[in-house]
């Protein structure tokens, strides 16, 4: 039995927005465990107070979201990595290898510009996920994501 025309073009459209939402937790996972793990680099290798404290912050936010995520992402069937991807992980090596203000200022550097890639994929998500699970974690994750990025500027701009 054939599907008419427009049921198929229904389970195409129904078919890519699952694969929106799939999509979006895949990078969502991996940006966040990448945050929690630059974030204990920081606390660790950090020299400013600012930049240890921003570390652990982002240790207990992302560590949060990631929690938060995994839980829709169980609901809809979905299986997270659970480790970031070989390019966050070479930049978690290089970053581990650094100390003192050399480390401050690229962890500094790289908190803004992965803030800003952040925030971005999150807005642009939310016009494409289909859960409302999804939308209600980017409506309460965006907040904090856009002031850690707040953060992450002033910490930049007093180097």
């Amino acid at each position: 039995m054939a599907l008419s025309p427009a049921f198929a073009a229904d389970k195409k459209a129904g078919d890519k927005a699952a694969g929106a939402d799939s999509a979006f937790m895949m990078k969502a996972a991996d940006a966040g465990m990448t945050e929690v793990e630059l974030g204990k680099v920081a606390e660790k290798n950090g020299q400013k107070d600012d930049v240890k404290s921003f570390g652990s912050q982002m240790v207990k936010d992302h560590g949060n979201a990631n929690d938060n995520l995994k839980s829709i992402a169980s609901k809809m069937n979905v299986t997270l990595p659970d480790k970031v991807s070989a390019k966050h992980q070479a930049a978690i090596d290089k970053m581990s290898k650094m100390s003192g203000a050399a480390f401050d200022a690229e962890y500094t550097k790289t908190m803004v510009t992965d803030h800003k890639m952040v925030v971005a994929e999150f807005e642009k998500a939310r016009g494409q996920v289909t859960s409302d699970d999804l939308k209600k974690f980017i409506d309460d994750t965006l907040p904090v994501i856009k002031g850690h990025l707040e953060m992450a500027e002033k910490m930049q701009s007093a180097k």
